[in-house]
């Protein structure tokens, strides 16, 4: 990952990340409004982080705008305490979010774990099939009922995790560590957003059963006899 672009309007912040993150070897870029951003983000870019309040066209359009097209990993910044963007952003195929202000050390460790999660999802491991669910690790591709299933790159991770471990149990304390890269935090309902959106773009198996199963209080388990 080296090719950053950055929606900002405050350009007191886009000097201060660009001086922090090309320490780091990264490439950075910076936009200051959400139509230019829209525009630029689909071209050759390895990650988007992305302010909410934007002029014009604010960061859910931009978001909504990209996802058309691509599936460049987005990070949105939020204003603190405002969980209700947070889950929006998440709906919307946001990869990850961290809320204003923040240590430009912490935006650092969420692109690396973004960085690690698109390596791990590019090695070469065997394909895997659940009833009529398939998952290519490789060509990056998934398919239910023989159709091709669109997921960020969060969802694919997440969903490859439940198939390596169908009709088992995975911990949401374990999907935040390996597929975010983090700590699980009491009131961090990221994964549950994610898991979410996965369910919806699935959909119910030919028997009409979820496919993947809440265990309260616990995380969640792909329903490996449910893919009938």
């Amino acid at each position: 990952m080296e090719k950053i672009l950055i929606i900002d309007d405050d350009n007191e912040l886009c000097e201060l990340l660009t001086d922090y993150l090309t320490t780091e070897g990264l490439q950075v870029s910076c936009v200051h409004n959400g139509s230019d951003g829209a525009r630029q983000a689909v071209e050759h870019y390895d990650l988007v982080i992305l302010d909410v309040m934007l002029p014009g066209m604010n960061g859910f359009d931009v978001l909504r705008q990209v996802r058309q097209s691509s599936e460049v990993p987005v990070v949105m910044l939020t204003a603190r305490g405002e969980d209700i963007d947070r889950i929006v952003g998440l709906e919307l195929g946001a990869d990850d979010y961290l809320p204003k202000p923040f240590n430009p050390r912490e935006l650092v460790a969420r692109i690396r774990a973004i960085q690690r999660r698109t390596d791990n999802r590019n090695q070469m491991d065997a394909p895997l099939r659940v009833g009529d669910l398939s998952l290519d690790p490789g060509g990056r591709q998934v398919r239910c009922h023989d159709t091709e299933i669109v997921l960020t790159s969060v969802e694919f991770s997440l969903l490859h995790m439940l198939l390596s471990h169908a009709g088992q149990v995975v911990s949401r304390e374990d999907m935040v560590s390996q597929v975010l890269g983090r700590h699980l935090s009491p009131y961090d309902r990221s994964i549950d957003v994610h898991i979410s959106s996965v369910r919806k773009k699935l959909g119910q198996t030919p028997s009409g059963r979820e496919r993947i199963k809440t265990i309260r209080g616990v995380g969640y388990q792909y329903v490996a006899t449910g893919c009938d």
